[in-house]
């Protein structure tokens, strides 16, 4: 297992928040809940501190601050999708309550930026052909959700 993980700030949503994340990825758990010994400026004794999760194999820690910061596009949790499916499954869940936004990037409801990209994305804007591959760029600057078929048609020409 890796020896880095990220850690998502939260003022006092992070068992919710790591409930959630977990329930969205085949392969995810919620690994350890720590409870606070005695009162910090994060909540009262016994109530959560840190909920140590993995999300797709990916070790995260979600820990509660008790003072809410921002989330900006600085960090961003980038999701390989494998078909269009899986696209709007994650778009439809991730991005409710949240804010939607353009290329592919969303605010969940807790301010978390998602990049939610199908896989072919890589494939299409490494093609040595920089006339396909600015065809696809372009194609996604003009999107909000990204389209397979859409991306593919732009592929194509």
């Amino acid at each position: 297992m890796s020896k880095i993980a990220p850690c998502l700030w939260f003022a006092n949503e992070a068992e919710e928040a790591a409930n959630f994340y977990v329930s969205l990825f085949p392969g995810s758990r919620i690994d350890h809940v720590q409870k606070n010994v005695v009162e910090t400026p994060s909540g009262p004794k016994g109530s959560v501190l840190v909920v140590s999760f993995t999300l797709a194999g990916q070790r995260f820690m979600a820990l509660n601050g008790g003072t809410r910061f921002e989330h900006t596009h600085a960090i961003s949790l980038e999701v390989d999708c494998d078909d269009q499916t899986e696209v709007d499954r994650l778009w439809e869940r991730l991005g409710a309550g949240g804010a939607i936004e353009q290329c592919g990037w969303l605010k969940d409801r807790y301010g978390v930026s998602w990049q939610i990209v199908p896989t072919v994305v890589k494939q299409m804007l490494a093609d040595p052909d920089p006339a396909k591959a600015g065809r696809v760029l372009q194609a996604i600057m003009e999107m909000i959700k990204l389209d397979i078929a859409g991306l593919q048609a732009a592929y194509r020409g």
